[in-house]
């Protein structure tokens, strides 16, 4: 065995992370390394930046409601809150989209930006899970908040919002996920965080959809600012076409609260096909 010039150690120049006496590493560096066939980590990372008195889902529109899923596929429409995110704008010049088409199957794709004027996806999607800022001009961020729905658009805002990317981050910020076709979901843990500085009274919930009735699964209750994390001894398991959600409500409005889904994707009958 040699030692690699960063130090980490190395055989036959393959870096890797393994011990040097046990020879493993943790199952869940596996699954991040890709290791381990149909098995991926999903991280769902979502802010409000208004909660209401009424429970709303944590994501951050200006005035937060609960969320409302496309009944069924359609072209999205994507447009910029600023007339700098552009193709050739000083902000953010394309993003990515990643959901799922009419059968629940993921797609992705890239969409180059028109300031507030709204470009059509070329695919369907029935459901938005996740979306990335991929280039960007001088600026080197996006320079507005980013819109993926459908409906004209008032100052790039779209009549219904599928998708918000806020200002900076880059990312969609909203802790909703959904289970693809084929694939079984296991909730390995779940946070909520809070800003509030006065004594309010706030509650998260963490969300699943049964058909088109959304039952409450878990619970979590903090007053004033602080944080609630709940780790499963074992996993909660959601099957494919699942909607999850994580929500949000406080006594006062206007609190700022941010909530995160740890999840596990595993795809159903992952050993076929992997001799």
């Amino acid at each position: 065995m040699a030692q690699s010039p960063s130090g980490i150690l190395a055989t036959n120049n393959v870096v890797n992370s393994i011990t040097r006496q046990a020879k493993v590493e943790p199952f869940d560096l596996h699954v991040s390394r890709n290791l381990v066939y149909g098995h991926r980590y999903i991280f769902k990372f979502g802010i409000c930046n208004n909660t209401q008195t009424s429970v709303t889902t944590l994501w951050n529109p200006a005035t937060p409601t609960a969320y409302v899923y496309p009944a069924s596929a359609t072209l999205m429409q994507v447009s910029s809150g600023s007339a700098n995110d552009t193709s050739a704008g000083t902000g953010a010049r394309s993003i990515i989209i990643y959901g799922l088409d009419a059968n629940y199957n993921e797609i992705s794709e890239t969409v180059l930006l028109n300031g507030q004027t709204q470009v059509a996806t070329t695919k369907s999607f029935l459901r938005i899970n996740d979306a990335d800022v991929v280039t960007v001009g001088s600026g080197g961020t996006a320079a507005g908040i980013i819109y993926i729905g459908t409906g004209s658009a008032t100052s790039g805002i779209p009549a219904t919002t599928y998708g918000i990317l806020p200002q900076q981050y880059n990312s969609l910020a909203q802790s909703i996920y959904t289970v693809p076709a084929g694939y079984t979901a296991y909730i390995t843990s779940y946070t909520f965080t809070s800003a509030a500085t006065t004594t309010y009274n706030v509650s998260g919930f963490f969300v699943s959809y049964q058909g088109a009735v959304p039952v409450i699964q878990a619970s979590a209750r903090m007053i004033s600012g602080g944080n609630f994390d709940r780790h499963f001894d074992c996993p909660v398991v959601y099957q494919e076409k699942t909607d999850i959600e994580l929500r949000v409500s406080t006594s006062t409005a206007g609190v700022l609260m941010t909530g995160d889904l740890h999840i596990l994707l595993i795809k159903n009958n992952a050993d076929a096909g992997n001799t």
